[in-house]
């Protein structure tokens, strides 16, 4: 079994209840994934969706290691 390093993403706010500092960000088997440690939100994206999601400028992409 292989350990998932997460991360808090800090000033973050869930999208689902709003709970702020509770999003913790991960990979999970090569697709980045979002977590809420207050409610059951979860989201997950992959690298070729990243482009369409993103509105404005964008100064790079956040990839954990």
């Amino acid at each position: 079994m292989t350990k998932i390093k997460k991360r808090f993403v800090a000033g973050a706010k869930c999208p689902k209840c709003g709970a702020k500092d509770s999003i913790l960000l991960f990979k999970e088997n090569n697709i980045e994934t979002i977590e809420c440690t207050e409610c059951d939100y979860r989201e997950q994206q992959t690298d070729i969706e990243v482009p369409k999601k993103s509105t404005g400028n964008m100064i790079g992409v956040f990839k954990p290691e």
